[in-house]
């Protein structure tokens, strides 16, 4: 160490002091030539490094009329890429486009169209935020049908002046252009539970759309209540005040206006039909032999010229329609991935009124938004009675474990994951009238590790006891729930259940089904199978050759309309592939 640093820090003024003023002199002329000399050098650089900026600039800054003007327009530009952050497994890269040219993700690939206000619906704005992209693209055939159906909706829905004429041709005595500027409506009535009709509204769209007729759908304040208006500036609710509504309740299969008992009594043909103000059809569960006529090409022919056609239907029955000749092409270009009828309709139609919307967008922050996985159990045990039954317990245990859905729990002195390494925490979303497989479910993976170390967290919103379509609240809960599922990342579901078939459609999804218990004390083997497609079954299809006027297996006619996994007699649509 020096003991003097500080002694020769004191020096340093003195010796300043000690300099002459000759020496000071000469160290100023020094330092002035120093910096001039700085000077010149700083102002060299700048002359070079200036006319090199000025041509960056040109070629990134340049103006596009003068990228146009020399040809060079695509050269002289560049195009910076971005990840495609829509979808965690998708690694496609889109370039950085103008604001203005940008897609808006909420319209979900042009199915819907803007205008609508944002506030009077907010899950049409909002459901991009919680559901992962779809893997499936609607065809462009199908954007622009749904384009025209939109502009034939505006110009013939309810309150305008093609309606009233239409819906005076229903009013005894009155007389009218049988085809009123082009107008013709399918009218669904309201029918069966709530999954029923959410999958039989989309077949009757379908068919509307097929047949260039407007769809109106019963249902009042309560639909209103759970679902907001897919159309803009119109609406898609059959007025309250409608002509034939007070004869609803008696229509049925033998009412004289009903078509399949018109055709049992040779009432119906080419001549007489003209004479038709409607028809009501019946295509419910228990439709019979003649109703079923109605997937016919000859009787398609005839309906065609019925300005009102009124529906019950509880079915999705849209594969049977895919085997009615002058439909296939059209739904062909429509559909070219055949299994995706219901996802592309269902989530252009069904969007949660804002009420529904609070209680899927809280549940789903408050318990699945912080997992890394998120899994939907719909349990649905049609014998009410039976209780917790040890067999489907032992179904359910069996499909979500084999399957890999979730992880089997660790057995006492099972070495596996230590504490430390990376886990996963898996949200599963239940839904069931009651909670008891929901208790057992909850209890195992809270008492037990399992064998991956992951954290199970098993969540149900509600426990209703029993199917209560009637009320308002019920079925706000039951569409909130279809939703949640549809936003989970895996889904299983039980078989013959709409309620499943919903989420299922709406996400996409390929779930796997809980086969239906053929009795209470044989587990079934296999507990589960995978979905050929995300579409809903046709539980009651029909089984009949139009052309050869004899039965035939329906499921074997096309390769995109098969047997249903959980109904070996339903009818689903499938890829080719």
């Amino acid at each position: 160490m020096d003991l003097y640093r500080s002694r020769r820090r004191l020096s340093i003024p003195k010796a300043i002091d000690t300099q002459t003023e000759e020496q000071l002199g000469v160290q100023e002329k020094r330092f002035r030539l120093f910096g001039v000399m700085r000077i010149t050098e700083i102002l060299a650089y700048f002359m070079v490094i200036i006319p090199v900026l000025l041509v960056v600039m040109v070629i990134f800054f340049g103006h596009d009329s003068y990228d146009q003007g020399n040809g060079f327009a695509k050269a002289s530009r560049i195009i910076q890429i971005k990840p495609n952050v829509t979808s965690e497994d998708d690694s496609t890269l889109q370039t950085d486009q103008n604001p203005k040219d940008s897609v808006d993700v909420s319209l979900l690939g042009g199915l819907l169209v803007p205008g609508f206000n944002k506030d009077t619906c907010l899950s049409r704005y909002q459901s991009h935020l919680y559901r992962k992209a779809s893997p499936y693209k609607p065809s462009s055939y199908l954007i622009s049908k749904l384009r025209a159906y939109e502009e034939l909706h505006k110009r013939c829905g309810p309150g305008t002046k093609p309606y009233t004429n239409a819906e005076r041709l229903l009013k005894p005595k009155q007389t009218g252009d049988p085809e009123p500027e082009g107008c013709k409506y399918v009218v669904w009535m309201e029918f069966s539970g709530l999954g029923n009709r959410i999958i039989s509204i989309a077949s009757a769209f379908l068919y509307a759309m097929l047949t260039d007729r407007v769809l109106l759908v019963e249902g009042g304040e309560q639909f209103s209540d759970l679902f907001c208006e897919p159309f803009l500036d119109t609406t898609w609710l059959l007025p309250k005040d409608f002509t034939l509504a007070n004869q609803f309740t008696g229509f049925a299969q033998h009412s004289p206006r009903c078509h399949g008992e018109m055709l049992k009594r040779k009432l119906i043909n080419g001549s007489s039909v003209l004479s038709l103000s409607y028809l009501y059809l019946h295509l419910a569960h228990d439709y019979n032999d003649q109703d079923k006529m109605f997937f016919c090409e000859e009787d398609q022919s005839l309906l065609k010229n019925v300005p009102w056609l009124i529906m019950r239907t509880n079915n999705f029955f849209a594969p049977s329609l895919f085997l009615i000749p002058s439909f296939e092409e059209e739904l062909g270009l429509m559909f070219p991935e055949k299994g995706t009828v219901f996802h592309h309709l269902g989530r252009y139609l069904f969007h949660p009124s804002n009420h529904v919307w609070g209680l899927i967008t809280r549940y789903y922050e408050a318990y699945l938004a912080k997992a890394d996985e998120r899994i939907g159990l719909q349990i649905r045990v049609f014998d009410e009675k039976s209780g917790v039954s040890p067999q489907v317990t032992k179904q359910i245990l069996s499909c979500v474990q084999n399957e890999d859905v979730l992880p089997k729990l660790s057995k006492p002195g099972e070495q596996h994951k230590q504490p430390s390494e990376e886990f996963k925490l898996k949200a599963v979303l239940i839904t069931s009238l009651t909670t008891g497989y929901y208790e057992i479910l909850k209890t195992m993976y809270w008492e037990n590790p399992t064998v991956t170390r992951d954290v199970i967290g098993i969540h149900q919103p509600s426990h209703e006891g029993h199917q209560q379509t009637e009320k308002l609240m019920h079925n706000r809960k039951a569409w909130a729930e279809m939703y949640l599922l549809s936003l989970t990342d895996k889904l299983v579901i039980s078989a013959w259940s709409t309620f499943g078939y919903v989420a299922q459609g709406l996400g996409g999804l390929r779930a796997w089904i809980l086969y239906k218990q053929e009795n209470q004390t044989s587990l079934m083997n296999p507990p589960c199978g995978r979905a050929m497609s995300p579409d809903p079954c046709f539980h009651a299809p029909p089984y009949y050759d139009c052309k050869a006027k004899k039965g035939i297996d329906t499921g074997s006619v096309v390769p995109h309309v098969r047997h249903c996994e959980d109904i070996s007699w339903g009818l689903k649509l499938v890829d080719n592939s």
